[in-house]
């Protein structure tokens, strides 16, 4: 099986932006971060159903 050649590199100047990023309040949904996280994986059926719980109700 090929290994993955990706590697995830931290620069101290990106740490410091992903420092200031967490520091900074954020009203996200938790729904919204969830459903990123399932699209980023690949996961399009789930990632889908959550996004239908964030669908205003009328």
């Amino acid at each position: 099986m090929a290994r993955s050649l990706l590697r995830y590199s931290s620069s101290p100047d990106s740490r410091r932006c992903l420092e200031r990023c967490w520091s900074l309040e954020c009203d996200l949904d938790p729904l919204i971060l969830q459903a990123r996280l399932l699209h980023g994986q690949g996961l399009r059926p789930q990632a889908l159903a959550v996004e239908e719980e964030l669908q205003p109700i009328f």
